[in-house]
């Protein structure tokens, strides 16, 4: 139901400057965070060298499509050295109180956590620290770009121990709670994955879009009981504005799945990951409007980065109608 732009993909490795001699003939770049922030469409890439080392890069634009990228890895001031931090990845961009604030999954010794940054300009880069919350091991954590009862709230996606010997995995969207965007509360559980349908295992994508009708949520799923491989599509849920926990909607189908052959094949094969998304158009109350177009940037293959778009009005709809019940909203599987 997206609608791929002509010019997907839009970013590929060959696209990434060799400034930094680890990046010269870069292997990847994936699952950037986007916004609209300081004039320009900006993104923070992620990228991998030859030797799967993971580096963040920023990007910007005019148009939201042809990206111009900064070849020098963002280096965050105050990092520590300890604990050690062997990847640092996926992040995603939200702008509270007009700052851009940062949160990406960061791989420490024996689990992965969510690491908190904030930039003004998309020059200096500032580290505020690990989060801490109800789960040691999570990911996939998106901020609201406002307070809600007066609070800060973020989605995230546990990682949940699977069968002895593999690793952990999720399929279930949580809602937590803070003071300072640091220290976290679990509050609900949001949504679950659907075993035997195309969401499984599931993690939020972009941050929240706040619109008239409720928070619009971009999610992948991953369905895994196919033999060949994991196949990462892209779906939406529809929360309530004053009370995000409360489910009022969620696509029955896909909206976007790997067709092409940029998504089928790659480092990951048979992925669509969407990790990023910009609206045309924000109103003066921080709603955005039902005819606005999302630009929704999202990972390929874990090899390059593509760019589809849809209304808000086309994916709450897409919520709300199942497929051959026009008009009719599904319930039974929220």
């Amino acid at each position: 139901m997206l609608k791929r732009h002509s010019n997907s993909p839009i970013l590929r490795p060959s696209d990434i400057p060799g400034a930094h001699p680890l990046l010269v003939d870069a292997s990847s770049v994936f699952n950037p965070g986007a916004i609209h922030f300081a004039g320009k469409h900006r993104m923070v890439l992620r990228t991998q060298s030859r030797s799967r080392e993971s580096f963040m890069l920023p990007a910007e634009s005019e148009d939201g499509v042809k990206f111009s990228v900064n070849g020098k890895p963002i280096v965050f001031a105050n990092m520590p050295e300890t604990p050690v931090v062997s990847h640092a990845y996926d992040p995603r961009l939200t702008i509270i109180d007009g700052r851009c604030y940062i949160m990406f999954a960061a791989d420490l010794a024996d689990c992965c956590t969510l690491g908190l940054a904030v930039t003004d300009d998309f020059e200096k880069f500032e580290f505020l620290g690990f989060t801490t919350g109800t789960y040691a091991d999570t990911r996939n954590g998106v901020l609201f770009p406002e307070k809600i009862n007066g609070r800060y709230l973020r989605l995230e996606r546990p990682n949940i121990p699977q069968d002895e010997g593999n690793p952990t995995s999720g399929d279930i969207i949580t809602l937590s709670e803070s003071d300072d965007l640091l220290d976290w509360t679990h509050s609900a559980n949001v949504i679950s994955g659907r075993w035997r349908y195309w969401d499984e295992r599931i993690g939020a994508g972009p941050p929240p879009i706040k619109t008239k009708h409720g928070w619009l949520v971009i999610y992948h799923g991953v369905a895994t009981h196919f033999a060949s491989s994991n196949i990462y599509q892209a779906g939406a849920v529809l929360l309530d504005p004053d009370d995000p926990s409360k489910v009022l909607a969620r696509t029955r189908l896909n909206i976007l799945e790997p067709r092409e052959l940029y998504e089928l094949t790659g480092q990951v094969p048979n992925v669509v990951f969407p990790s990023g998304c910009i609206p045309s158009e924000i109103g003066a109350d921080g709603t955005v409007p039902d005819h606005a177009t999302l630009n929704i940037y999202y990972g390929a293959a874990d090899t390059c980065i593509g760019l589809a778009t849809a209304t808000v009005h086309e994916i709450i709809d897409a919520c709300r109608t199942p497929s051959g019940d026009p008009g009719q909203p599904l319930t039974e599987v929220c």
